[in-house]
């Protein structure tokens, strides 16, 4: 199997998919990574990269399904908007002497239940590309370890650096949230297949994390005696 032209190719096109679908899973890694303390930022990133591609392989076999359930894609919606705005919430209290670092347990859960949303439609690509060869799907996913760590890694750095990269990340996952709420199918196919429709979602998910998110950090803002 591994000496025919078909499975290279298929391993190309599944290496491909997971270039291009991976940017927003090293966001969501790194807003839940950063709020650890250095030593455990990478062990946050290697076992949240590697539970979500076992995760996402388990996934695969079930998401042509899953999709197809109503409201499901509306509930993972809802949570993506809640992980933005509680990530971005926390930005408050990750700066100054007095900062608290969360745990390595709440990190990795935060980033399998992130990724865990955003797979449903992501897997379906590759799926496809690895044409029922569960060899090829695994060999094709385990290449996304080295990419989201490369990627999460490299966001860490730049949000510690640029903080309004933080508030771009939470602004992504709500982007995220609402299209994946646009997509269910409970909506009603007429409406579900409208453009305007997943960018106004979109638009408006983004936005909501965003204003949400600045409005619970007013309280640690607030000097002392406020």
């Amino acid at each position: 199997m591994l000496s025919t032209a078909e499975f290279w190719i298929g391993l190309l096109k599944i290496f491909w998919i997971n270039i291009i679908l991976s940017g927003d899973n090293a966001v969501v890694i790194a807003l839940a990574a950063r709020s650890l303390p250095p030593h455990q930022q990478k062990q946050a990133v290697f076992f949240g990269s590697a539970a979500a591609v076992v995760l996402r392989i388990l996934l695969t076999v079930v998401a042509a399904r899953l999709l197809a359930l109503p409201w499901l894609q509306i509930v993972g919606g809802l949570l993506l908007l809640w992980i933005g705005v509680q990530l971005l919430s926390d930005e408050g209290e990750s700066k100054g002497e007095h900062r608290e670092y969360g745990t390595l347990l709440a990190a990795v859960r935060t980033i399998l239940i992130a990724d865990l949303i955003r797979s449903l439609d992501n897997v379906i690509a590759v799926a496809a590309a690895a044409q029922d060869s569960l060899t090829l799907l695994i060999f094709g996913l385990a290449t996304r370890i080295p990419l989201v760590i490369f990627g999460s890694t490299l966001m860490i750095r730049l949000m510690e650096r640029f903080p309004i990269i933080v508030v771009l990340g939470a602004a992504l996952l709500g982007w995220v949230g609402g299209e994946t709420m646009a997509s269910d199918v409970a909506l009603g196919d007429a409406l579900v297949a409208q453009d305007w429709f997943h960018y106004a979602a979109a638009t408006a998910g983004a936005i909501l994390v965003v204003l949400a998110g600045k409005w619970l950090r007013r309280p640690a803002m607030r000097p002392n005696g406020a």
